[in-house]
This record gives structure tokens, C-alpha cells and sequence, in this order.
């Protein structure tokens, strides 16, 4: 163990989501005069069992490959999702970017954004006032700051959205694929920032596609396989194994 405090703890979580199926006209009247149920829907695990601890200071990746459950459990640590069973327990301020402008109303200029997202993460206006010059000159969009975000690009959205989430001081800072969008020079910018909330300590939880970014960034990597923990601890291997191909 580290003795640094904890800052995220999984318990034994569970989620299941119903997945709805489209099923053919002539295949649910058939089933019907067979006296079968054609069935729309099935139970889909996403998550089977999890526990987790992370402490104040990592920077973990979660990986695995597309429906292994990474996303989904960035989601119950944010505070999106509720667990079906077990516990999630998060200790301290948390703030990311797990869905492109959530929390921002498009009917809003980028000013009246910014207090607004900046409250939902738990800023106070007295610290909006004083963080908001800053916003504005991280994200690159002053002269489009009185404009209603509705008009913005993706782009322009993403630099607003991550120039907030950063200026929160928040403990535990998440991360998912939102790297992907907007152009190179702003990538790089908030790949710095990133850099600099790891060595300021804040806890760190990052999904990414990208394995290159994930060495960088991290120094621990958790691996699912539908929907179960396969890996936790060095990078190197969790990317070794990640890199195999399926069998």
C-alpha cells in the first residue's frame, strides 16, 4: 500500500443494462402462431464484480477493447451511473470530461456557461469570477464567449468544456476519449494540463484508445475483458496483453 489516502472505492459492483433488439415483422408473427415469445430484449453485464481502489496521486488507465466495461465504469465513478449492486465511494472534488458539454445549456451564451458548469462542478461564483479570465484565455474562444453555445463547433465546445473542467481544482480528474476531438496545438495544451494535475497529485483516471497517450500518462493500468478485471498494475503488460490478438 501507498499510506496516501484513497480517493476511489469499488466494492464488489455490478451493472446490467437491457439491450433492446429489433426484431423482423414475419419472424414475431411466426413465433406467435408457434405459441413462442419472440424476445426483444436481453440482459447485458457490463460490469461482473469489480473492486477497486484508487489513491490520491495515481494516474491509472482503464483499458480493454470495445464492451469490456471501461466507459461504463469511468461513468459510475463520475457519478452518471448508479451500480445494480456493490458500492462506489469517491473522496473529494471530481470533475472531467466524460461526455462533450454536459451540463451546458446550448441556449446559454459561453459566459453564462461557464458559471453555470462551473457551479454544477462545485465552484463557487466568487471562485468562477476569479477563475474566469483564465477560462476564457485557456479555451481559445474569446471572441466568441458572448455568442450562444448552440453556434459553437465541436471544437470550440470541447476547448470551453476542458478549460472549465481544469480550473475546478478538482481531486479526481476523468478523462474519456475526449482527447480525440479538436485540433493538434489544443491537444497538446491540455495534454500539458493533464501533465501538470499529476504532478500537483490529483488523482488521475484516464480511457483512452490511444496506447502511446496511456504510457505517457500513467503509471498503473486496470484491464477489463467483459466486464471483469483481468490486469492491475504495470502499463507495459496491460498494453502487451491488450495488444494480443483476440482469440
Amino acid at each position: 500500500m501507498s499510506g496516501r489516502p484513497e480517493r476511489i472505492v469499488i466494492d464488489s459492483v455490478t451493472k446490467q443494462f437491457m439491450l433492446r433488439h429489433t426484431r423482423a415483422v414475419k419472424e414475431i408473427v411466426v413465433k406467435s402462431f408457434q405459441g413462442r415469445r419472440a424476445e426483444l430484449s436481453e440482459q447485458f453485464t457490463a460490469l461482473a464484480e469489480v473492486n477497486l481502489r484508487v489513491s490520491e496521486g495515481e494516474a491509472v488507465a482503464l483499458l480493454g477493447r470495445n464492451g469490456s466495461g471501461k466507459s461504463t465504469l469511468l461513468k459510475l465513478i463520475s457519478g452518471v451511473m448508479a451500480p445494480d449492486q456493490g458500492q462506489v465511494a469517491v473522496r473529494g472534488n471530481i470533475a472531467g470530461l466524460i461526455d462533450v458539454g454536459a451540463g451546458f445549456h446550448p441556449d446559454l451564451t459561453g459566459r453564462e456557461n461557464v458559471f453555470l458548469n462551473g457551479a454544477i462542478l462545485g465552484m463557487s461564483e466568487a471562485k468562477i469570477k476569479r477563475e474566469f479570465d483564465r477560462i476564457v484565455a485557456f479555451s481559445e474562444i474569446e471572441e466568441f464567449i458572448d455568442t450562444e453555445v448552440k453556434f459553437y463547433s465541436s471544437g470550440m465546445f470541447l476547448r470551453l468544456a476542458f478549460a472549465v473542467a481544469v480550473h475546478t481544482d478538482p481531486d479526481i480528474f476523468l478523462v474519456d476519449e475526449i482527447l480525440a476531438v479538436g485540433d493538434e496545438p489544443f491537444q497538446h495544451k491540455c495534454l500539458a494540463r493533464i501533465g501538470e494535475l499529476r504532478e500537483e497529485g490529483k488523482c488521475l483516471v484516464i480511457v483512452s484508445h490511444d496506447l502511446d497517450l496511456v504510457a505517457r500518462l500513467t503509471d498503473r493500468a486496470v484491464l477489463l475483458e467483459r466486464g471483469r478485471i483481468v490486469h492491475d498494475g504495470a502499463v507495459a503488460e496491460a498494453l502487451r496483453r491488450l495488444r494480443e490478438p483476440e482469440s
